[in-house]
């Protein structure tokens, strides 16, 4: 087979024909396709080993390769190296090519060379100009930028370094201008440098790390916040960081943190440590399509004993606050150290530790807060009826209530509690108002709550309670209650058996104005609230009780006397005689007292009134005329 035969063949198969150099001189006497042409070459473009080329080259050869192609009626580009026209391709000199592209390559890797010298140099002026220009002088220069932009406070900084990717602040300390005898925080250091990897996705963001930052807040400090016409969030935070580190925080890392929080009065200070904080990509700058796209932890120590541990996402672009979702673990943290905060909403915790576990989610449109259990373990909690407070307990009252009704099947406030359990408690109400005191409790407190919801798609909640009434009456309260809609529904059944009535003397001479010397006293309920209407029944039972009047011949007034004699006379009137019991059961049947009473306050007011009602006609203070007539 000759060269032509198998050109030809190629043709006829429609493929592509390459000649280069000299070799073109083989195309010249190839047929066309369907051998309709009699040259392959006539009236197409080509080209082949130049003149010039051969003359330099000094090759003896036959015949010289564009006399031959000028031979035929061919277009010959002598001065071009490659061409192709209709699927012949013709070149002068295969190595041209290769030496075209490896010039270029060189002058692209000259150009990147002298960039990169370039922006080195750059780094080393810089570099050493940071270390040239003295510490006090950019300690100085930081301040003043800072201080400029913050609102009542002033930070002073220990040790400055920079060079050109990072920025290092040592020994930081921020004051409150309005009480400048503590600083409010203290920076061991703050390291901000470059994010490289975001750098790779064309992404100029940083990347910060605080090391031993802690933080001292005191009840002054708050105080003066709330004076402050400036909101906290407006007190130029944001524009302080930025005076001095112009690059988005992308990656925060917090290290070896505490709190502490001091109030007023001989109370422990609320004392955080080992707090660790890593959140990344805060700026979205990847998986931004997420709704929460930023990775957060965390780690603190509560208390001494107790831990906090939280793992999520959060979206801290989010307008007007960030958005987070993570799971919770909280455990055995103690809540007397809160003493001091809930003593202003006249709540007494002397002890006990809290635990739980779940997740959360909150953001502008949603708050979601869904516990897998909440435990409290040998909590002692008293509340304190004050006179002086009166007025100020009956707006936290209404508040609440509203509160209630406000988040109440409300869907983007989901609040859900799987098991909540009171373990070896103590729950009081202690009543200053009348003379004297007295303290109602509930000790050796067992409480399981079951299913809580505020939704009303999620079921009833259940709850059981077990305990011992003012010390020595067995008390079990079971019931149910679904979320208020437009009126409550729950049903509640309370049983109270053989509390020694001596240890109620003091209600009853606040009430009565007349003492127990002994006795037993029970009490059973059965209540169900539903449409705004109350049903159910009070029943106290009284078993040998003894009145007596602790006061002196000289202090008692004789209608006093004939009062307390009256009191003991129809208790006896009144005994069951075979088992020595004065019992009276109240029937509760109508309406809620307000439609803005809430269900529990409802019930405890109804019970208050039966059981006063229940015992004595003239049982209060009021109806005592002897007493103000002595």
């Amino acid at each position: 087979m000759t060269s032509n035969t198998l050109i030809e063949a190629f043709l006829k198969a429609d493929q592509p024909v390459d000649a280069e150099c000299h070799a073109p001189v083989e195309l010249i006497n190839v047929r066309g396709r369907g051998g309709e042409d009699k040259y392959l070459l006539k009236g197409k473009r080509v080209t082949g080993f130049s003149n010039a080329e051969e003359e330099a080259a000094g090759a003896a050869l036959p015949h010289a390769s564009n006399a031959c192609l000028i031979a035929i009626p061919a277009a010959l580009l002598d001065s071009t190296w490659s061409w192709t026209d209709r699927g012949i391709m013709t070149m002068s000199q295969p190595e041209k090519e290769k030496n075209m592209s490896s010039n270029k390559d060189v002058r692209k890797h000259r150009w990147w060379a002298w960039i990169i010298a370039t922006v080195l140099t750059l780094i080393l002026i810089v570099t050493a100009l940071s270390y040239l220009i003295e510490s006090d002088v950019l300690c100085r220069y930081v301040e003043r930028q800072m201080n400029s932009r913050l609102k009542g406070y002033t930070v002073h900084v220990g040790r400055v370094f920079f060079h050109p990717f990072a920025l290092d602040l040592g020994e930081l300390a921020l004051i409150q201008n309005a009480n400048s005898d503590q600083p409010v925080a203290r920076i061991g250091r703050i390291h901000a440098s470059l994010h490289w990897r975001a750098l790779l996705r064309a992404h100029l963001v940083g990347d910060v790390l605080i090391e031993t930052p802690k933080l001292y807040i005191n009840l002054a400090n708050f105080r003066a916040e709330e004076k402050s016409p400036i909101p906290i969030k407006q007190k130029g935070w944001q524009e302080a960081v930025e005076a001095i580190y112009p690059l988005k925080i992308n990656v925060l890392t917090v290290r070896n943190g505490e709190v502490t929080y001091v109030d007023q009065g001989p109370y422990k200070p609320l004392h955080i440590t080992d707090v660790s904080l890593y959140a990344s990509n805060i700026r979205n700058i990847s998986v931004a399509d997420h709704a929460y796209p930023s990775t957060v932890q965390m780690e603190a120590r509560l208390f001494n004993t107790g831990r906090l541990k939280l793992n999520g996402n959060a979206n801290f672009l989010q307008e007007p606050h960030l958005g987070i979702k993570a799971n919770v673990e909280l455990a055995d943290m103690e809540l007397g150290y809160f003493a001091p905060i809930t003593n202003r909403g006249n709540i007494s915790v002397k002890e006990g530790t809290l635990s739980a576990n779940g997740a959360l989610e909150y953001a502008p449109r949603i708050t979601d807060v869904s516990l897998n259990s909440l435990d409290m373990q040998g909590v002692i909690i008293d509340y304190h009826h004050l006179l002086q407070t009166a007025a100020t307990e009956q707006q936290r009252v209404d508040t609440a209530t509203h509160t209630a009704k406000d988040l109440s099947n409300e869907p983007s406030a989901k609040i859900r509690v799987e098991v909540l359990r009171v373990k070896d408690s103590s729950f009081g109400y202690v009543n200053k108002t009348t003379n004297p005191a007295y303290r109602l409790f509930i000790d050796h407190l067992d409480v399981t709550l079951k299913h809580f919801s505020n939704q009303l798609v999620d079921g009833p909640a259940t709850f059981d309670l077990k305990g011992e009434f003012m010390g020595t009456g067995d008390t079990r309260v079971t019931g149910s209650f679904r979320p208020e809609t437009k009126s409550p529904h729950l049903t509640v059944n309370i049983a109270i058996e053989n509390t020694q009535m001596r240890v109620m003397s003091d209600l009853f001479r606040a009430y009565g104005d007349f003492d127990i010397q002994s006795g037993l006293f029970s009490f059973y309920s059965e209540l169900a609230i539903k449409d705004n209407r109350i049903e159910g029944y009070v029943k106290p039972l009284f078993m040998k009780m003894k009145v007596y009047d602790r006061r002196s011949v000289q202090q008692k007034g004789f209608l006093h006397k004939v009062y307390v004699d009256l009191i003991s006379s129809l208790s006896k009137l009144l005994e069951n005689k075979p088992r020595k019991e004065v019992a009276t059961k109240v029937t509760i049947s109508g309406t809620l007292e307000s439609p803005d009473t809430s269900a529990w306050q409802g019930i405890l007011n109804l019970i208050r009134n039966a059981f006063i009602a229940a015992i004595l006609p003239e049982f209060e203070r009021e109806v005592s005329q002897p007493e103000t007539m002595k």
